[in-house]
């Protein structure tokens, strides 16, 4: 209210300057001065009266405003109590990128680095330095597409979508955002993902060192020579029915309609290959048999650098994994499901389980981080690339030794064993006996302890 009357008393002020010029108000000692400065004792030592006139005027003004100001107040505080309360500020469980830029002008950057990175994984499913890796990687890509959002507030819109399995119409309503906006980002950051950071975070281990590191991992769990990875499927839920399925192709063994994801890890949980190529009514068997690294593992194409002998037998790395697969010479799988093997198979077949679990648990952990998995709300096509995307960045969790949440827990496994193809006979029968072998040597070493 003051800076106003003071406005209003200088328009006044020059008002009466041009009307009557004699006055000394606006003199030259005064010309350099603020008009603000001039006082109600100089315009009444004027010998116009103008002055006294537009300080009266002024007044009035003055004092018409302060009662309407004051009215104003009394109005709004006796009609602020019928009107609705405004809304709550959004919670910690709001997630995107308006959670993103709140954060970026947040007092986030005072706290300390463990409570910071709480916080960022409760909102994007990783700690900062994690996602500043991912966001330094894509960017490039990112910057390249003409994207009208920044790299980070895509790769955190994006990130929030597969941690906490928002759909893209959730978002676009809570955040008055386009549905076709972050779903058009969600299919670009997740699809860069899964091509240029699968190469660089999802591999065979193939190199000596870490061959030697995830061999004795296996071996220390399970005191089972040479393994080098775990296999296993899951069904990932689809959440919108897919059409034109007359055959039902997509109902999975737990009676929902589902993809089907393979994967392979090592003995810290990391995966080494990903595979999403079958509809969710695949038997695993069958899923393994159309995957590349079946093919790459049949002709000879991965070249393991390690061999040790085994009661004559020369053994190659290979995977171990449940009935549900065939046996093969670089697949071992359990004597017998239930447990009616001699007791060298039975002790085998334990220790096998037990480095199978490694798996079991990983898939526990990538379902829990990012929950977009146990109920996936995008399109089918879309649907693979969404779950290798979720793989990378479930070894960027495990590499950086993120913090494990607790397990997701998938139905029992049930399935009858795998039928041996006849183009497998010669991998099957070398397998028969490399799996006698190793169970009788096992049973002799832990019987002589």
């Amino acid at each position: 209210m003051e800076e106003a009357f003071m406005a209003m008393l200088s328009h006044l002020l020059h008002l009466q300057n041009s009307l009557d010029p004699t006055s000394s108000v606006f003199s030259s000692s005064s010309s350099a001065s603020s008009p603000s400065s001039a006082t109600p004792s100089s315009l009444l030592s004027s010998s116009s009266a103008a002055p006294l006139l537009f300080f009266t005027l002024a007044s009035l003004l003055s004092f018409l405003a302060v009662t309407r100001s004051s009215s104003n107040s009394g109005d709004s505080s006796s009609s602020a109590s019928p009107s609705p309360s405004p809304p709550p500020p959004l919670p910690d469980g709001d997630y995107s990128v308006a959670a993103f830029r709140a954060l970026a002008n947040d007092h986030i950057w005072s706290l300390d680095a463990p409570l910071r990175d709480a916080r960022w994984r409760s909102l994007y499913g990783l700690s900062y330095p994690v996602f500043t890796t991912v966001v330094d990687k894509l960017k490039p890509f990112i910057t390249a597409s003409n994207l009208s959002l920044p790299a980070d507030y895509a790769v955190a819109m994006v990130l929030s979508r597969l941690a906490h399995g928002c759909s893209a119409k959730t978002l676009a309503s809570r955040y008055s955002l386009d549905p076709y906006l972050i779903s058009k980002i969600t299919n670009m950051v997740t699809r860069l993902l899964a091509t240029k950071l699968y190469p660089e975070f999802i591999k065979i281990p193939v190199g000596k060192r870490r061959l030697i590191e995830t061999t004795q991992g296996f071996e220390e769990l399970t005191s089972l020579p040479n393994i080098c990875g775990a296999i296993d499927s899951t069904p990932v839920k689809l959440k919108r029915r897919t059409k034109l399925n007359p055959r039902n192709i997509y109902g999975c063994k737990y009676g929902y309609e589902a993809v089907l994801l393979q994967v392979v890890a090592d003995h810290k949980k990391i995966f080494w290959d990903v595979c999403v190529k079958a509809p969710g009514g695949e038997d695993d068997s069958s899923h393994f048999r159309d995957s590349l690294l079946y093919q790459r593992l049949t002709s000879g194409d991965i070249v393991w650098e390690k061999v040790i002998n085994v009661r004559g037998h020369h053994v190659r790395p290979y995977i171990v994994g449940d009935w549900c697969y065939p046996l093969l010479s670089f697949l071992m799988t359990p004597f017998s499901p239930n447990g009616s093997g001699s007791p060298p198979e039975n002790l085998f077949d334990g220790m096998l389980m037990k480095g199978r679990s490694v798996v079991v648990e990983a898939i526990g952990l990538l379902k829990a981080r990012w929950k977009i998995l146990q109920s996936l709300n995008v399109g089918v096509n879309h649907a693979p690339q969404t779950i290798v995307a979720c793989c990378v960045l479930h070894n960027l969790c495990q590499i950086a030794r993120e913090p494990e949440p607790e397990i997701w827990k998938d139905p029992d496994e049930v399935g009858s064993p795998a039928r041996v193809l006849e183009s497998e006979r010669q991998f099957y029968y070398y397998g028969q006996s490399l799996r006698q072998a190793l169970a009788e040597d096992l049973h002799q070493r832990l019987s002589s302890r």
